[in-house]
């Protein structure tokens, strides 16, 4: 376990593979996790070390992958051998020390139109119903809330949304759909998200979406990252048409 003299901040380090390691900030969903992943994720992008290739953000962790030959070479001084992860290791304990936990964290806020309920949203009466709430209800809180990102997965451009009201907090289906439409907005537990491809998968169906969220022809390729804002915004079945028609 690393730990900073200078604050509290403390990390689990653990090598993935032989090009990878795992920074580990807690253990649960929280904010104050997020906001240490996402800030140091921004320090190593801005000031990237010799061998850098990306960091991929989790809900507790972040993964840094690099290049061992890059950071062999640049880091030998002799015919002795060096194993790149303890470099690395180095490396990031060196960087965390600047990691500044009082520095504001910045969101994007991503509006994404909802036509909620019918053919679109198949299990929003049951949640309602779950919750002993009209459907209106449902949707009133689910489009009123904001939601934060807290890791893109599953699929390609799955946003991992925290921020569901307990109202409308509903378990996953017993029984899994084969088959999920692209768009389809759901809950399962505490968290909200939509699906950008079509897949299987076990989430309380709730709307659609006309918006794409995966783009696979542009750089990058899904439409909301993690640590954005995402609203939800109410829409009729004909203005989903026209949008989906656009």
């Amino acid at each position: 376990m690393w730990k900073n003299p200078l604050n509290e901040t403390a990390c689990q380090m653990s090598p993935l593979g032989d090009s990878a390691i795992v920074l580990t900030f807690g253990n649960g969903i929280e904010y104050s996790i997020h906001k240490k992943i996402k800030l140091f994720m921004e320090l190593l992008e801005e000031e990237p070390f010799a061998g850098f290739v990306e960091c991929v953000p989790a809900f507790t962790n972040l993964t840094v992958f690099y290049e061992p030959f890059v950071i062999y070479n640049t880091h030998k001084q002799s015919d002795e051998a060096i194993s790149p992860y303890h470099v690395v290791r180095s490396i990031l304990e060196e960087k965390l020390l600047d990691l500044m936990e009082d520095k504001k964290l910045s969101h994007r806020t991503v509006t994404i139109p909802v036509c909620y309920g019918g053919e679109y949203g198949p299990d929003l009466e049951y949640v309602a119903r779950y919750h002993d709430l009209t459907t209106d209800e449902v949707i009133h809180i689910h489009s009123t809330g904001e939601y934060l990102i807290y890791m893109i997965g599953f699929a390609p451009g799955f946003p991992f949304l925290g921020g569901l009201s307990e109202d409308i907090a509903t378990p996953r289906r017993s029984s899994p759909r084969m088959t999920i439409p692209a768009g389809a907005v759901g809950i399962a537990g505490k968290q909200t998200g939509v699906y950008p491809i079509s897949t299987p998968g076990g989430w309380q169906l709730i709307g659609q979406t006309p918006a794409k969220l995966f783009l696979p022809n542009v750089n990058p390729p899904s439409l909301l990252q993690a640590g954005d804002m995402v609203k939800f915004q109410p829409i009729s079945e004909q203005e989903y048409k026209e949008m989906k028609g656009g």
